[in-house]
């Protein structure tokens, strides 16, 4: 998949409400595509959409893949409901910890995307505590 055209965010505004949406949505196919453990139609369609072959709008529109995320779905929700109330938390635990992790990427992400500015910021409080009076 390496070697193949790669969409970019912009390519999935046809769907995402706006560009972080975007953002998130192509970094979730990526992770579908990439995971191993994910397989048949799900990873599928996500190297299809990330390589262009097919739009999200058509893939959403594809039974065969919008099935195969039911499926997926459903498998979540069957886990979720046979977890003992320990592993619950413990689950509940791990999220936080993961979302955290997410949020600090994409702060750092954006920050990179966002480019110069960083420097705005901090470039006044340099020049601050030089002009002691």
């Amino acid at each position: 998949m390496s070697n193949e055209r790669q969409i970019q965010d912009e390519d999935l505004m046809d769907v995402a409400q706006d560009p972080e949406q975007a953002h998130r949505l192509r970094k979730a196919l990526k992770v579908l595509a990439e995971n191993p453990n994910v397989g048949g139609k799900l990873q599928e369609m996500a190297k299809e959409v990330l390589s262009g072959r097919i739009g999200m709008k058509e893939a959403i529109e594809t039974p065969g893949y919008m099935d195969a995320l039911g499926d997926r779905m459903t498998q979540i929700r069957r886990a979720a409901e046979d977890q003992t109330m320990a592993e619950r938390e413990e689950s509940r635990e791990k999220f936080a910890a993961w979302q955290k992790e997410q949020e600090e990427k994409e702060d750092q992400e954006r920050a990179e995307r966002d480019g110069p500015s960083g420097n705005i910021v901090t470039a006044p409080r340099r020049g601050g505590r030089s002009h002691r009076g």
